[in-house]
Parts: structure tokens; sequence; C-alpha cells
């Protein structure tokens, strides 16, 4: 039986063991499964790639870019350990892949490993000097650190690589503004309407009637002004239209509803009418957001009034009577503004964790019309804070309550803008690296008179920001 055994045994091995693939026939397997994982993850089907990607190494483990596209992949699934693990094997297998190490910075970013991210950054750069993203994405990370002369520089050289580069174009405006160089952010933040849609800017207006950017004289001619972006950017840039109704405009004002109200009366603005209406005859127009441009503003020449924005008295005397006898001072605020914006992880704020800062020898009111879910708890809880929330109907309203209120302590949203505009003393909390338009390293802002800002020390530390505050509003209102 011996012999047949070793036939049966003979034949079965013959029959599962492959011969050796040859080098071309591996490559031809690697290429086949590269196409298809590259395609399943152009159609954003990132699992399916990676099983692709999987297969593809199997084949031909010495090819790098397998390795560099799966981790691509994983970085879209938000699996970022794993990514930068595929990037380091990527390398491994290509020294010189600067494209790895440009993608493995964007991920350590992502975790908060700046220190790592700038690292493959400047390595990504060594081997490709001419890839204007890596010094973009440089950019970004050195803005995040507060380097930002050194972020001016490398959002320079990605535009001068690629003019065209709108994203870095955009936050290459808004970092000069930032830093309080007008002369040369203004134009620049022009770029916002290459890329508007995606950022959330809303769309550029085209009509058949010029736009109007300071050159043209504006004696006697209909100048129709309109808002873009959000409520607190047409509460902050409003006060241009009184500066053309000086050059001699007849202006038009176009606003978002909820702010109908409140402007209505604004000086030099004899029409006013929502976002959305048709407007009536004008000669030129002018995004609302391009007036600093058009009227050449710098640091020292920013129009400061020390309020523009006026509130009804009436509805001011109902909700001195609907307050009642005052008994302590009276603190506006807001902790929270709209979770959609692109920054809002960034300056809100739990109002959780401020409740244990608050002095209790306050009143404190509700500003903001809508509370979140995680909040309702820490509001119900608090005794010393109270809610008006079905009473704040419109913006009108809710200025009357902030002329009200003997301060208001509002993070950096609309409700921020109209206790400024209104001329109210403002506290402002803000995050390590705000909205340009605060600016840095200052605890004032010229566009503001009556505000105070309180910036984060180091990314994320609330805390420090509300001792300071609590320590401040003690001494500004001494008990007794």
């Amino acid at each position: 039986m011996a012999p047949i055994f070793d036939k049966l045994f003979k034949g079965k091995a013959a029959a599962t063991t492959a011969p050796a693939a040859t080098p071309a026939a591996a490559a031809d397997q690697y290429d086949a499964l590269f196409a298809q994982a590259t395609s399943a993850a152009t159609a954003r089907n990132f699992q399916q790639a990676i099983q692709f990607y999987d297969r593809a190494i199997a084949a031909d483990p010495s090819r790098a870019e397998g390795y560099y596209k799966r981790a691509n992949a994983l970085k879209d699934l938000g699996q970022l350990d794993a990514a930068i693990t595929g990037y380091n094997q990527a390398i491994e297998r290509k020294a010189d892949y600067a494209y790895a190490y440009c993608n493995r910075g964007f991920v350590e970013h992502r975790k908060g490993s700046l220190d790592a991210a700038l690292s493959s950054y400047d390595r990504a750069i060594e081997l490709e000097p001419s890839d204007a993203f890596a010094h973009y994405n440089r950019a970004l990370l050195l803005q995040d650190r507060s380097r930002w002369d050194e972020a001016v520089a490398s959002y320079n050289r990605a535009v001068t690589l690629n003019p065209e580069f709108a994203d870095a174009q955009f936050n290459r405006a808004m970092a000069l503004l930032f830093m309080g160089d007008f002369a040369n952010g203004w134009p620049a933040w022009e770029w916002r309407w290459k890329n508007a849609q995606r950022l959330g800017l809303g769309e550029e207006r085209h009509f058949r009637q010029p736009l109007w950017l300071g050159e043209e004289s504006l004696a006697g001619k209909r100048l129709l002004i309109h808002s873009e972006q959000g409520l607190g950017d047409t509460l902050q840039f409003c006060r241009y239209a009184t500066l053309c109704a000086a050059k001699g405009a007849i202006v038009i004002l176009e606003v978002q509803s909820p702010l109908l109200e409140l402007l209505d009366g604004l000086e030099g603005v004899p029409e006013l009418l929502a976002k959305g209406d048709t407007p009536p005859p004008f000669d030129y127009h002018c995004p609302i957001m391009s007036l600093p441009l058009a009227f050449k503003t710098r640091l020292e020449t920013i129009p400061a009034p020390a309020n523009y924005l006026r509130v009804d008295r009436a509805r001011v005397a109902q909700w001195h009577t609907l307050l009642g006898e005052r008994t302590r001072p009276r603190i506006g605020l807001v902790w929270s503004g709209n979770p959609r914006n692109y920054i809002d992880r960034q300056r809100s704020i739990r109002l959780a964790d401020w409740v244990p800062y608050l002095p209790p020898e306050f009143h404190y009111f509700q500003l903001q019309t809508q509370v979140r879910e995680e909040d309702e708890a820490a509001l119900d809880s608090t005794e010393s804070i109270f809610s008006f929330d079905d009473d704040l109907l419109d913006f009108a309203n809710t200025a009357a309550l902030c002329d009200c209120m003997d301060l208001v302590i509002s993070v950096d949203t609309s409700l921020v803008h109209l206790s400024g505009a209104l001329g109210k003393r403002t506290w402002v909390p803000l995050a390590f690296t705000p909205d340009w338009r605060w600016m840095r390293e200052r605890d004032d802002t010229p566009w503001y008179p009556s505000m105070r800002l309180y910036r984060q020390m180091t990314a994320g530390d609330w805390p420090s920001v509300f001792k300071r505050i609590a320590a401040d509003l003690q001494a500004e209102f001494p008990a007794g």
C-alpha cells in the first residue's frame, strides 16, 4: 500500500500547491488589485479599498505606494494611529516619499502631536520644495501654535508656488488680518469668493450693476450693500453704511431677516430690506465685508464709535419691569453659539464647566436663544442664572435685555457683536487661536471700545480664563 499512498499524497500536493508566481505575474496582480482599490477609494468606499490594498500588498510587499494609499483610506475613516503606521511603512520602503511625510504630518496634526507634525512637514518640504500643499499644511500648523509670522511665510510660499490655491489664499488673508496687516489682508480677503460655498460663506452675488470697491464717486448714487456670512458679520460691518452715506450715497442695506427690526433706523440708511427680497433700483453694489477694503481701512482708521446701534426704549422699559428691583449686579451670559460654525468646537463652552467659577454674588441672565441639550441640566440646577429664552424672540428684544445689564460676558458669537455695537461693557472669553477679527496679543479690540478680551494662555485652557473673569468681576463690582 505504500506506493499507492505515496502516489495519492503526491497527487494531492500537485493539486493544491501553485507554482511560484513570476515577478511579472506578481506585478500584474499588484497593478490590477491596486487599480480596484483606487477605484473604490475614489468612490469613497474606503473599507473596500483597504481590502484591495491589503491584497495588493500581499502580492508585492515591496511597493511603497500600496501602504501609502492604504494609509490615506485609513485617514479618511478616522483611524489615525493605523494611518500613521501605514505612512511609516511606506517611508520604510521609500525613504524619500515626500507625500507620505506630508500626509503623516496632517494626521499627526489632527491627533494633536504638533511637534511630530511639524517635523513631518519639514521633511516633506525638504524632499519636495515645490509642493504647495505641504507649505499650506505647515502654515496651518504654525498658526495653531501661534507662530504667526512663520505661518504667513509658509502661506506666501504656497501661493507663490500655486497662485490659484484658493484655500491657501483665503487662510493667508485671515492670518494677515489677525496680525493687523490690513494693507495686504483686505485685498487677500476677496479670495473668500473662490470657494465660498465649500467654506460655508454663502454665494458670491452677481449683478448687472458694477461692484463698488471705493474707486468711483458715490455722490447721488444708490448703493446696495448686501449681507454675507453670519449675523455677527453683519452686525460688525454695518457701521460702514454710515460712512457710505457720508460719501453721498443713497444706501440700500440688505440684511438677514432676524436683524431687520434691530437695524431699522441705522444712521445713514434710508432703505432696509431682508435678504432674499428683490432690491429696488441701484447704481452700485458691495458685499458688506468688502467695505473695509473699499475704505482702505487700517488699524488706526477703523470706524469705532462708542455705539452705532440703538435700542427700543419701550422694550427696555418692559424688561426693567419684568426684571424687577435690582438687588445685585446683572451679568448677561452667552456660553455657546451656532454649533454649525466651523470654529464652534474652539469658541463654545460647556456651561457645566463654567458654572463653578461664576461668583455667587451676581445675577446672571441667559442672553442666547438656544440652549444645547448638554447644557440644560447645568442651567436648570444653577439658581443664579435666569433664563428668558421664550421672550428672546428677536435681536431687537435681546438688544433691549442687553441694555438692562451692567455687563455682558459672551463667547465669540453674534451676541458679542450686538453687545459691542450697543456700546455695552462686554467681556469676551477667547480660544487660544481665535477668529481673525480678535487679532493677537491684546486684551482690547479696535473694533469695539467697550470690549475686553480674555484669551486662553494655552489651547483648551478655559479654567484660567474663568478664574481671571471671576477675579475681575469681584474687583469691578465689590460687595457692599
